[in-house]
């Protein structure tokens, strides 16, 4: 589980819940299809669809120096009917 970071939750990561969708951010190095076989992996359930996007780093200034934070990307994971992630669904209720 070193690709995923943290379980993100945001009014629309909430909103998602319910479509038994849910949300992670994981390093920008990952694909799609090594997230799904981690998840699977772990939690045991059958992932039907994973979708992402990458967030940009946020600008940082120290002193003269310009720099950045890394970015990272943020994956929505869609799980069949009936499957559920247990220690997350406490947040839907």
């Amino acid at each position: 589980m070193d690709g995923i970071k943290y379980a993100v939750f945001t009014e629309k990561s909430l909103h998602l819940l319910g479509k038994n969708q849910y949300t992670f951010n994981v390093e920008s190095g990952f694909t799609k299809t090594e997230i799904k076989h981690w998840v699977e992996l772990f939690f045991g359930v059958k992932v039907v669809a994973v979708n992402s996007h990458r967030l940009p780093g946020k600008g940082r200034r120290i002193g003269p120096i310009l720099g950045h934070t890394m970015h990272y990307r943020r994956m929505i994971i869609t799980l069949q009917p009936g499957y559920s992630i247990p220690l997350l669904d406490r947040e839907k209720n």
